[in-house]
């Protein structure tokens, strides 16, 4: 069986962003949806505007995202635009918070953990997407990259509460008192990325940018300060694949503080379960090619 192909720049520039995308060789048709994430207030390590604008207009895409599960400065329609706008998202491009008039329910076939997955209402409107992730730590997941973009991102605010708690409860209220075991959380994760992917018919590109290597991810206001210099842009059709290089590149990293970054992934069993998981539902595969566009 052939491998997946990954794609790897050390470079990270808007040009690059691009090229990255269109060594892909699969041109995304209809109205393009961007899925990044908008960064929680106080935070500073997500993917800047004035990296990612250039991309966003070539492909005449609009930026989208959800409202979170968690108290913060996104958890709802009105506290998120204003975040959007004070990280400078509007300046560049249109922006949808694809949940500002509720969930729309996805069926998750051969889900162990969750039958159904709530995403935001308004992805109904977009033909093609990028993934566009920031790949970094995280401190649920243990690392957060395309995967967790495309099922926690994706997901309303009440579908982040269903993932987060394997199932349990759709109450982000409720969230924290019916966590599931480690595991089931991640497995969680990959169930909903498979129902995206298969609502979206594979109409999706996956981009991710490995800068500012933080153990904390893009939605905590007071992230730790990068603990690996920066590696570069990935890209890939396949987000099992793309997760799994980024992994191995940290991993195999001459960087000393791989050792932090890998510890914050071990300890929520991320270097395994999620790229398993989504591996044998077949989403995609960890056996890949890395190649060199330098």
């Amino acid at each position: 069986m052939e491998k997946s192909k990954v794609y790897f720049t050390k470079n990270i520039t808007p040009e690059s962003l691009i090229k990255m995308y269109e060594v892909l060789n699969k041109p995304l048709e209809g109205k393009v949806a961007v899925k990044i994430s908008t960064g929680e207030m106080g935070g500073h390590n997500y993917l800047k505007p004035e990296l990612i604008k250039d991309l966003v207009h070539h492909v005449n895409g609009t930026i989208v995202e959800c409202n979170t599960a968690y108290a913060g400065k996104r958890n709802t329609t009105k506290e998120h635009e204003e975040t959007i706008k004070a990280h400078g998202f509007y300046d560049i491009a249109p922006v949808d918070i694809m949940d500002r008039d509720g969930s729309m329910e996805l069926k998750v076939n051969g889900g162990r953990n969750i039958t159904t997955n709530l995403v935001g209402k308004h992805l109904a409107n977009y033909d093609s997407m990028i993934m566009l992730s920031h790949f970094k730590g995280h401190a649920m997941g243990g690392f957060g990259g395309a995967l967790k973009n495309m099922s926690i991102g994706v997901a309303s605010s009440a579908g982040k509460a269903n993932i987060h708690t394997a199932g349990k409860t759709k109450e982000p209220n409720e969230l924290f008192q019916n966590l599931p075991a480690q595991d089931n959380f991640l497995e969680a994760m990959a169930e909903a990325s498979m129902a995206v992917m298969e609502y979206m018919s594979n109409n999706i590109v996956y981009i991710n940018v490995m800068n500012n290597l933080s153990v904390d991810c893009d939605c905590d206001s007071n992230p730790e300060e990068p603990c690996m210099a920066d590696i570069g842009i990935l890209s890939s059709l396949d987000p099992v694949a793309l997760d799994e290089a980024c992994l191995d590149l940290i991993y195999n990293s001459n960087d000393s503080g791989k050792e932090h970054m890998c510890a914050r992934i071990e300890r929520q069993n991320g270097r395994y379960i999620t790229v398993y998981a989504a591996d044998e539902l077949h989403i995609g595969s960890r056996e890949y090619e890395l190649i060199n566009i330098d």
